[in-house]
């Protein structure tokens, strides 16, 4: 892998070893820069998983993506360094009974601590200790044999810590990416760090936040969010001009 180019793409300066101060850093200074997306299963283009396929979007075309994209290229640089990494999955549970949701989520430990780049708007920007120590508002509580992570007391997601192997995450890849029931094939849902806030697309919902200050709005068109995507994201994609929503049904 090409880390010096994926250290340049997250604005990483800092030591390349395999020690907690570097491991927090890399996955804050990765979210931080790398965008959450899931623009291409919109457009029909499923995500690729392989390294190389990997590095190009998200790092050399400067893209965003979602958990599979995320863990496993943050999961690659680590094992880079010398870190021992573990691959997980989990079920999202946020709005769905545990008893109907399947294990769309990946995630990655380090030996004592779980690390979860790819969750989006709430995941935690760093280390979150197993041991049940709080990270900022996020903690690991156990659950009988299972896992489960919470914000602010809201349980996010809940997994058995099993370690998977790669072929596991390309067919639950295929499944969130195709499958009409999943949650990524009906509606847009993006976020990525501006210089002094966020910004955050569910469908044609954008909230801004500013330090202090919160904006909401809506976007007007699909060439709007073109647009939001160039000043905001880092990136110009002219295909989402023509994407299709199936939540948005009066898009021109």
């Amino acid at each position: 892998m090409n880390t010096a180019a994926y250290f340049e793409r997250i604005g990483w300066r800092g030591p390349r070893a395999a020690i907690p101060e570097v491991l927090g850093g890399i996955v804050a200074h990765h979210m931080r820069a790398i965008p959450f997306e899931n623009l291409d299963v919109l457009l029909g283009r499923p995500p690729r998983l392989d390294l190389p396929g990997l590095e190009q979007k998200l790092v050399t075309d400067k893209r965003g993506g979602y958990c599979y994209e995320h863990a496993t290229l943050v999961a690659a640089v680590l094992a880079e360094l010398g870190f021992a990494v573990k691959t997980h999955s989990a079920r999202v549970v946020m709005v769905t009974p545990r008893t109907a949701a399947p294990r769309t989520h990946m995630f990655l430990t380090v030996g004592d601590v779980m690390l979860d780049p790819g969750f989006g708007a709430t995941a935690p920007l760093g280390p979150v200790p197993l041991d049940g120590t709080p990270f900022g508002a996020h903690r690991l509580v156990r659950d009988g044999s299972e896992i489960a992570l919470e914000h602010e007391g809201k349980r996010l997601w809940v997994s058995s810590l099993e370690h998977d192997i790669p072929i596991d995450f390309v067919m639950a890849n295929h499944f969130t990416a195709t499958h009409p029931s999943s949650h990524f094939t009906q509606a847009i849902m993006a976020r990525a760090f501006t210089a002094d806030g966020e910004v955050r697309v569910r469908n044609r919902d954008v909230t801004l936040t500013r330090g202090s200050e919160t904006q909401t709005y809506q976007l007007a068109d699909r060439r709007a969010l073109r647009e939001l995507l160039a000043l905001h994201f880092g990136f110009d994609l002219p295909a989402v001009e023509s994407i299709r929503v199936p939540q948005i049904a009066d898009w021109t």
